[in-house]
């Protein structure tokens, strides 16, 4: 298990951006699992949407890619690299995300090169999809 200082050591993000806040599984390269406890003091929720707070998809999206980019950046050959997004492809928003939520990201890398990779991810609340989308990363 990792938590926020260690996550920090391996992708750049930081406050208010990191949406990761902790990983309970990690086989570099190949897959991670991590979590992001929602709290009602997320900046975003001051505006999205007053009185009926719900979690962007981008930004659940991006929770998700910064889980891959864990996987992707734990491998040493990755060191001090940063994973961009290279693309988004089906992504699917099944639930809304609200204040209380712990948000279970889960995504497996299907490919990964010098300068690139690809991975499948979901989202879950208490075992229940509430995302699911493919990604690419850009990797420099």
């Amino acid at each position: 298990m990792l938590n926020t200082t260690e996550i920090q050591a391996i992708i750049p993000h930081r406050y208010p951006m990191l949406l990761v806040d902790k990983v309970l599984e990690l086989v570099p390269g190949e897959r991670v699992v991590a979590q992001k406890n929602v709290t009602i003091n997320e900046p975003f929720f001051q505006g999205h949407f007053p009185g009926n707070p719900v979690m962007p998809g981008v930004l659940q999206v991006e929770a998700l890619a910064q889980a891959g980019a864990i996987a992707i950046l734990s491998l040493p050959e990755f060191t001090g690299k940063t994973a961009y997004f290279g693309g988004i492809t089906k992504a699917k928003f099944r639930q809304m995300v609200r204040p209380g939520d712990v948000l279970q990201l889960e995504l497996t890398l299907t490919k990964l090169r010098d300068h690139a990779g690809c991975g499948k991810g979901t989202i879950k609340v208490a075992d229940k999809v509430v995302c699911a989308a493919e990604l690419v990363f850009a990797i420099e």
